[in-house]
């Protein structure tokens, strides 16, 4: 569902197609981050969120007032190659406190970035130090988790490339934070939408304006016969993308950082939830002249990726030859037989019939829940976070945890510090319930429809507390979250 300004935009504003479409470099938004050592490092990485204005409207319009890191929607893109540390300094300029949250990395747990589990949240004015060293390779992105359902949606996000250390052959390495903001007829954001009740009892907060790297959308330029690494990340607080692809060959080489072990063509609309990343491999197999796009297809429907074939001779056949998978990051295989399984059922929001659930260790009603602590969602019946974890497990146990969504609304459940494989999945359908194959892809956000019951397995090799929630945003602050304790 989209959310409309009083004073509805037009079509132009809002298909603004190739006229005010941004071209980007190699880099777009990139800061090629040196090689950082633990002990050597002296000069972190600044990483200040502040306010300022970004251009998420086309030429001539006014621009937004937003939240930044380092004065840019997104944030200093940070790549570093697999292995190394990184080091940055948080610098806290704004009026409330916040952290920063390296989603996807498996990283030291007191590094996560999780106000109130991992760390208390940094004051305005003060400042907070994070290192850690990056094992796996892939695309993962950095934003907080203080209030993340109104920090996300102003802005504060930025994209970490770790890049393996032999990378596949391409012609050019692009990546794109794709995002929607929920904007009124004066191109400001709609603060009063912060907090609505309804926003969270429902899908969550989706804007009705979509960015490309902080821009209506992207404009590149190839040759014919290029090929190019697309990293695509959603930033977005609740929206669900359908992706089209059309004119170039794309296929997918990696989800949420972890490369597939066999890369598949992409031949139809391609879903990226909230908080998910998706790499490809396009080959610009079309004409000189021609346009390939990249485009949302749901409700929007908005170019949102422009690639424009130059009016030159195309380059003969496939110069890098066929699709490779990337090298495996270095996890940790589950076992056959977990070692545990649990169960994380979801109850709650519109239509859904909860009547009461425990918060901060007393059974309330719903009535209660919703007007004194806006509580809207529970995990096993638990509103909020709850004083006992879903687990506790050893060092290398395998877990299996199986996730019911009795709800009558999509979810995305995001595993903090681990990846997941999935087991299975079970659909509802018109003719009873369904068992849907699962794929062998590593993931640490789980899309789950409603009514849908999916089972993964993962490895509990590293130590801390570890949040897990819905990363539909307003779902989380709405209580959707729960933790997971790993023991030494």
């Amino acid at each position: 569902m989209s959310h409309l300004p009083e004073k509805p935009f037009t079509r132009r504003q809002m298909l603004t197609g190739l006229g005010s479409s941004l071209a980007l470099s190699v880099l777009p938004h990139g800061v090629m981050a040196q090689t950082l050592q633990p002990t050597k490092q002296t000069r972190p990485i600044i990483m200040t969120p502040q306010a300022g204005k970004a251009p998420l409207m086309e030429k001539g319009l006014p621009e937004t007032a937003v939240w930044q890191f380092n004065d840019q929607v997104p944030g200093t893109e940070l790549r570093v190659r697999q292995g190394d540390w990184l080091h940055a300094r948080l610098v806290n300029r704004l009026k409330q406190t916040t952290t920063i949250h390296w989603h996807g990395i498996r990283i030291d747990n007191k590094m996560d970035g999780v106000a109130h589990l991992t760390q208390e949240g940094v004051k305005p004015g003060e400042n907070f130090e994070y290192r850690f060293q990056l094992p796996d390779a892939g695309t993962y992105w950095y934003h907080p988790h203080d209030k993340s359902w109104e920090q996300v949606a102003r802005g504060l996000y930025g994209l970490l490339i770790v890049e393996e250390k032999n990378p596949p052959k391409v012609d050019r390495d692009l990546a794109f934070a794709l995002d929607d903001w929920w904007l009124k007829a004066d191109g400001q954001l709609d603060e009063a939408s912060f907090g609505n009740i309804g926003e969270w009892a429902h899908g969550g907060r989706t804007g009705n304006v979509l960015s490309v790297n902080g821009k209506p959308n992207a404009d590149i330029f190839v040759q014919a016969g290029e090929r190019l690494r697309v990293r695509l990340c959603s930033t977005a607080n609740a929206r669900i993308l359908q992706l089209r692809i059309q004119g170039c060959e794309a296929t997918l080489i990696a989800l949420d950082g972890q490369p597939l072990s066999v890369p598949r063509p992409v031949t139809k609309d391609m879903l990226l939830p909230p908080g998910a990343r998706a790499d490809l491999i396009l080959d610009m197999t079309q004409n000189p002249g021609s346009r390939a796009v990249i485009a949302e297809t749901s409700d929007l429907r908005v170019p949102l990726i422009n690639f424009r074939y130059h009016y030159s001779e195309k380059r003969q056949g496939k110069a890098y030859g066929d699709v490779v998978a990337l090298p495996p990051n270095p996890l940790a295989a589950p076992s056959l037989t977990p070692d545990q399984k649990v169960t994380l059922d979801m109850t709650g929001g519109a239509m859904g019939g909860m009547a009461k659930a425990i918060y901060k260790g007393k059974e309330m009603p719903i009535g209660e829940l919703v007007d004194k602590h806006k509580m809207i969602w529970a995990l096993n019946g638990v509103a909020g976070m709850p004083e006992k974890p879903l687990f506790f497990a050893k060092k290398g146990q395998t877990i299996e945890v199986r996730m019911l969504n009795n709800t009558a609304f999509p979810h995305v459940m995001h595993f903090h510090g681990h990846h997941v494989l999935e087991v299975k999945r079970i659909r509802q359908t018109r003719k009873g319930r369904k068992t849907i194959a699962s794929r062998d892809d590593w993931r640490d956000s789980v899309l789950m429809d409603r009514s849908e019951e999916v089972t993964v397995t993962l490895v509990a090799d590293n130590p801390g507390k570890w949040m897990l929630h819905c990363h539909m945003l307003e779902h989380q602050a709405g209580g959707m979250m729960t933790w997971f304790k790993v023991e030494t």
